[in-house]
């Protein structure tokens, strides 16, 4: 078991490399046009690794049907409503709000598969979900703003009130992380039965890429067609590779044999995984309590693969 625990912790790591890259292009690439160009990287990247890889004998229709099932929860509605959670909620609630995808994993997979974990491993959940919303769930303070006396001494003036999340946000977020949930579990039966994951991501990809290339029917969507900036399309070919194609297709290999909610668990992890990124990037270490989260979370890990 702990082979695919180790899968799934992967997967949050290529996951959190591919948010890097996704990084480097906000405000430079509209966010559907790069889901396009995600999206479609990653359905080639995918099948031509399932094609040499001899993946696509492994498929049956029904299998077929059942990761399209996957990818119109985990991939068309979740990636929406994430982005539109950003939008109308800002990332760091975003980020929170998908630690849910965990307990909404763990009780389906109870409800549909029957699936049980132990009371230790229960322990671990938790503590892997205090983690993630103690490392996440902060809000970064900014320096007030300094206001000089007649002396020259300044003061500090009071912090300008936090304005209030937006409820439609918090409602997208927790429709992400029920879609993250409801396409792992629809894509379980499928895994291990002994689909080969890069088969199984072409086919997920690849429909998820025939319903935004679709969209392009649509005036609205056809309006971000700026010039094409070969850099651009390179780190968000970029990203595809490390996220939906290697990222995703670790995270089918995990649920091939893994329990779905904890490899939803741990493939979760990618906020706690990402912050020693941050710190390289920027050169800005985290805060103490960042790394009190991961530390959580590690433990966590350890109480789930160990027992």
């Amino acid at each position: 078991m702990f082979f695919y625990d180790a899968l799934a912790i992967g997967s949050a790591v290529c996951i959190a490399a591919s948010s890097m890259f996704v990084n480097e292009l906000n405000g430079r690439v509209p966010l559907m046009r790069l889901a396009r160009w995600q999206l479609t990287a990653a359905f080639v990247l995918t099948a031509l690794a399932a094609t040499f890889a001899g993946g696509w004998v492994t498929l049956e229709l029904w299998q077929v049907k059942a990761l399209i099932g996957s990818s119109l929860a985990g991939i068309v509605i979740a990636s929406t409503t994430y982005f539109a959670a950003i939008f109308t909620a800002g990332p760091r609630v975003t980020a929170l709000l998908f630690s849910l995808a965990s307990p909404f994993a763990l009780l389906l997979g109870y409800l549909a598969l029957g699936e049980t974990i132990t009371p230790v491993q229960g322990a671990g959940v938790i503590l892997i979900l205090a983690g993630i919303a103690i490392a996440i769930g902060m809000r970064r303070r900014r320096p007030a703003p300094m206001i000089p006396l007649v002396d020259a001494r300044p003061i500090e003036a009071p912090a300008p009130p936090t304005p209030p999340i937006s409820l439609l946000g918090i409602a997208f977020g927790i429709i992400t992380a029920l879609g993250q949930a409801v396409g792992s579990l629809l894509a379980r039966p499928a895994m291990a039965s002994g689909v080969e994951p890069f088969a199984a991501m072409a086919v997920r990809a690849g429909f998820a890429v025939l319903v935004f290339w679709a969209l392009l029917v649509l005036p609205r969507m056809r309006r971000d067609t700026d010039r094409l900036v070969a850099r651009d399309l390179g780190l968000a070919v970029t990203a595809a590779f490390f996220g939906t194609a290697l990222g995703m297709s670790l995270l089918m290999a995990a649920l091939s044999g893994g329990n779905v909610g904890i490899v939803s668990t741990l493939s979760s992890m990618t906020p706690i995984v990402i912050l020693p990124m941050v710190w390289l990037r920027s050169g800005q270490r985290p805060r103490a309590r960042a790394w009190g989260g991961a530390a959580l979370a590690i433990l966590g890990t350890a109480l789930i693969s160990l027992n």
